[in-house]
């Protein structure tokens, strides 16, 4: 007997949590335990609909599913004695006749009784002045009613919306949720054969309406798991109870993001699509659907840096306490790091033998790779050797690029090397002179490298990938079976390399996570340039589950004008998103000076947390630490005690300050984005005048980095500035 619960029922009041939990494990047991009281309702729409006492007060809306093996219960939802009775009098579990989708109805025969007789409904007649949305693109009443199975009540609605803030407010009026998720398809352009193709909807034969056999099937089907969940074991139905609504990313996929999940690709595939399209939660689900493969896999789960791969060690545990995690690199299980913490335990673990990784990276022997390189390295070694440079390359952010991009990929360990390299994008040309002269300052940054027993973090990743390569090539084999990579854009050429060398090239071997958008840190790279070849095996999510449309929006508008191109090498376009939420507009808040721009924070934050929102889900994003400590300082001056975050993550109870690049994977209620002015967003960037096109890249990198910022809110977003805004963003329509 299984317990299948709907996403109607996912919310639950706490006091009611531990009840139901006891109530749904007992049923999940034995549904003829003394005290369930699981009973038919008298003059119900639905035969199969049944009540069951959560205590003396509450009951449960089920629906009992008969097969010939085995009986199931959904659970629909719980409510006060009275109303659980009307709700099971009207409520019926069928299967969609056009769509094959299992959904939950009210019946309008119990609702109204004595109706008048039905007449076919017919679209309303647009206003001469606003043509409504979707007739507006050639959709007509039959599209939505005949050939996608929507209601024909919603329909209706849904074709009387004049613009997309009208129509996604009824589409979460929608009698089922794929129906929504189909009707904001529609708006995005999507055409209706590709939506029964996304959805997996299929018209179910017409004697299956009502079959129970029919109804368990399809709710094992895509589109029946993006409402209703099946529980799997007692821990899953607690930890489902507890967590509620926000909780609902663990069991309730959308069938797109459950095709990426449960796929065997023959290589490496790519998920691409922007902030809050649900790209870490299929990470994630296809981490614990590898390895729960027998024999267990090895499974590495990375990103760029350790707090975001914290966040999916938690997130992973969140969705599976069972996961088995390890923390030994090549043992069966799911190891999850940021990827330069992963190239340090891959050196470490080496021992004597990174010494022939070392002569190859470094064009030295050495043992000494574990103390790591100060960043004034390269200014000294430029002090030390740059005396022959040109002036505009006397830049450390040019030699941590060249050096990143150019020098350690290509394992160049010499001047005649370098004289010889391509240096694809890089941007600004050097000549046989100016190579010599970079080439003086790299030795000398290697020679205090070695003298100093130090090497930096890109070095590190070069030797990992170094030494993995060269222990496959001695027949040693492969350190992991899978590799899944969230916030792909942000790693760097010598990461690439290390990802390739930790696993064997073959089915399954690479899941790649990016937004070309979110590129807060690296450079464009093309992966086919490091043996990754992802053509056929890349697919993009375009729904938005965590932001609002109106927060969506204006994000979406701080990317125009600007050229993206994603790890394909392919440009990557910012439209065609669309949000399944709404809410309040984006307030944009001009002040007179940094001290009425901290007034208006304090007073907006102490509104929030007086309405009764937990401190936690609320945050001011800052663009740097200076400015994170004079907020935190000034929020308390004026009352409002905030807590100020960087490496630890955040404390139940007080409103978060953090920068926007600590901020990217995380998500907030409520979010100020605080000093987005000119001047500080995009900054002035002068260590990168050494080259126009390097310039264009950072003013790139300062856009994603609002747009992730701004992305970090689900529900309000407010922005402030003194002065002159920022020139990223719109001050008015």
């Amino acid at each position: 007997m299984s317990v299948i619960i709907a996403k109607s029922a996912n919310k639950l009041e706490p006091a009611l949590r531990a009840k139901a939990f006891a109530f749904l494990e007992k049923l999940g047991e034995n549904d003829a335990l003394p005290g369930l009281h699981i009973e038919p309702i008298v003059n119900s729409a639905d035969s199969r609909v049944r009540t069951g006492r959560v205590d003396q007060g509450y009951r449960a809306v089920l629906f009992q599913l008969t097969t010939p093996t085995r009986t199931d219960y959904v659970l629909h939802g719980i409510w006060p004695h009275d109303d659980a009775i009307a709700v099971a009098k009207k409520v019926r579990l069928t299967l969609n006749p056009i769509s094959g989708v299992p959904e939950i109805i009210e019946s309008r025969e119990q609702l109204a009784p004595v109706a008048p007789p039905v007449v076919a409904p017919t679209a309303p007649a647009p206003s001469a002045d606003v043509k409504p949305l979707l007739l507006g693109y050639g959709y007509s009443l039959a599209d939505l009613t005949d050939d996608l199975g929507l209601d024909s009540r919603f329909s209706e609605r849904v074709l009387t919306a004049a613009d997309e803030d009208s129509l996604l407010a009824i589409a979460d009026t929608a009698p089922a949720e794929w129906q929504g998720l189909a009707v904001l398809d529609l708006a995005a352009g999507v055409s209706v054969s590709d939506i029964k193709e996304k959805l997996g909807l299929a018209a179910p034969a017409a004697e299956d309406t009502e079959s129970d056999e029919a109804i368990v099937e399809s709710l094992r089907k895509p589109a029946g798991q993006l409402t209703f969940a099946w529980i799997e074991s007692n821990e899953e139905l607690e930890r489902v109870i507890n967590e509620g609504d926000f909780g609902a990313w663990r069991v309730f996929l959308h069938p797109e993001q459950r095709r990426f999940v449960d796929k065997d690709y023959k290589g490496p595939a790519r998920v691409t699509g922007g902030a809050g399209t649900g790209k870490t939660v299929v990470v994630l689900h296809r981490a614990r659907a590898l390895v729960r493969r027998e024999p267990t896999p090895r499974v590495l789960v990375t990103t760029y840096t350790r707090n975001l791969a914290d966040m999916l060690k938690r997130d992973l545990l969140r969705l599976d306490p069972e996961v088995p995690l390890v923390t030994t690199v090549g043992k069966s299980g799911v190891y999850v790091n940021g990827i330069d913490a992963f190239a340090g335990q891959v050196v470490r673990d080496a021992q004597a033998a990174i010494a022939k990784a070392a002569e190859e990276v470094l064009g030295v022997a050495t043992l000494e790779v574990l103390e790591r390189t100060p960043h004034a390295a390269w200014d000294d070694a430029i002090g030390i050797a740059g005396q022959n440079l040109p002036e505009n390359l006397r830049s450390r952010a040019f030699f941590e690029d060249e050096y990143a991009a150019v020098v350690l990929p290509n394992e160049i360990t010499s001047l005649t090397q370098y004289l010889r390299v391509r240096r694809p994008g890089r941007g600004v040309a050097l000549d046989r002179g100016k190579r010599t002269a970079v080439w003086d300052v790299v030795a000398a940054y290697r020679a205090s490298g070695r003298a100093h027993g130090r090497v930096d973090f890109a070095e590190v990743a070069a030797l990992a990938a170094k030494h993995l390569q060269l222990e496959a090539e001695a027949g040693r084999g492969r350190t992991f079976d899978h590799v899944l990579i969230d916030e792909a854009q942000d790693l760097s050429p010598s990461h690439w390399k290390l990802l390739r060398a930790c696993v064997e090239a073959g089915a399954n071997d690479l899941f790649i996570s990016e937004d070309a958008h979110q590129r807060i840190y690296g450079h464009r790279i093309t992966l086919s340039h490091y043996g990754i070849n992802v053509v056929g095996r890349a697919r993009r999510l375009t729904l938005n589950y965590r932001t609002t449309a109106q927060n969506l929006r204006w994000a979406m508008s701080v990317l125009d004008g600007a050229d993206y191109s994603d790890l394909a090498g392919e440009e990557e376009d910012h439209t065609g998103y669309r949000s399944a939420r709404s809410g309040p507009p984006v307030q944009m808040v001009e002040c007179s000076s940094q001290n009425a721009e901290l007034d208006e924070t304090a007073k907006a934050v102490r509104s929030w947390l007086d309405a009764g929102d937990a401190g936690e889900t609320l945050a001011v994003l800052v663009k740097d630490r200076y400015q994170q400590e004079r907020v935190v300082s000034g929020l308390a001056e004026r009352g409002v005690k905030a807590q100020s975050v960087d490496k630890a993550g955040t404390k139940p109870g007080m409103p978060v300050v953090m920068t926007m690049h600590r901020s990217k994977g995380t998500e907030f209620g409520k979010v100020v984005l605080f000093g987005v002015r000119d001047g500080s967003i995009p900054a002035a960037m002068r260590e990168l005048e050494y080259d126009e096109s390097a310039k264009a890249e950072g003013h790139l990198r300062e856009r994603s980095l609002l747009y992730v910022a701004a992305t970090r809110a689900r529900d309000l977003l407010l922005v402030t500035w003194s002065g002159k805004p920022s020139p990223l963003v719109k001050v008015s329509p």
